[in-house]
This record gives structure tokens, C-alpha cells and sequence, in this order.
């Protein structure tokens, strides 16, 4: 397969945001899952003071050839004004994974 698979870490501020992100992303063949984990603490700077919130992260898996279509539609739906949107190459990964996350993305066109 000659797509690099990645995984996109968000953060979001709620669970709904979340989970309306990842039916977005999957929808739009654009992921092939979005796993959601809720209540992770987060502690940043912010404009120049220490803040903390309780969000809801999101790991999207995916091809890095749709990174920018999927960080367009993270920032489209995303109520902070700087999302989190990073990502990271997968260095290896299960054939048979890999494969199903090409069909259930738009990785590989349905006529291949």
C-alpha cells in the first residue's frame, strides 16, 4: 500500500463537539474510525496564562494524504479558535487493518 498511514490527536471541549467532529470525519470517508476518550484533563498556556480544562480527545485514523482535508473539517466544526490538530505516522500496522482502513476512507477509489 503506498499511503502513510497516521493517527490525528484533537482536543475538544465536549463530548458532543467530539463526537459531532467524528461522525463528520467518518461520514465523509475521510477516517476510517475516531476513537473518543472523555474527560481528559489538560493543562496549557494560554495567552499568557496557566489554564485547565477537562476535554474530550479524539484519535482519528486515517492517511496522511487526507490530513488537510480532515484538519479543514476539524477547524469547520471545532469551537476553539486554535484547535489541536496533530499528527503522527504510524510505523507499523496490522496488513489486514491497514487494508480496511483504505477501503473505509478515500484512500482507494471504490472501482479499485
Amino acid at each position: 500500500m503506498g499511503f502513510q498511514a497516521i493517527q490525528i490527536h484533537v482536543a475538544c471541549a465536549s463530548k458532543e463537539e467530539a463526537k459531532k467532529i467524528a461522525h463528520t470525519l467518518v461520514e465523509g470517508r475521510l477516517a476510517a474510525c475516531v476513537q473518543i476518550e472523555s474527560a481528559v484533563e489538560s493543562i496549557y498556556l494560554w495567552e499568557g496564562k496557566m489554564e485547565k480544562s477537562l476535554e474530550s480527545r479524539l484519535t482519528i485514523k486515517s492517511f496522511g494524504h487526507l490530513f488537510e482535508a480532515i484538519a479543514q473539517k476539524v477547524r469547520e466544526n471545532h469551537s476553539y479558535r486554535t484547535p489541536e490538530i496533530i499528527a503522527t505516522e504510524l510505523i507499523a500496522c496490522d496488513p489486514d487493518y491497514l487494508s480496511w482502513m483504505a477501503v473505509s476512507t478515500k484512500a482507494i477509489s471504490s472501482s479499485e
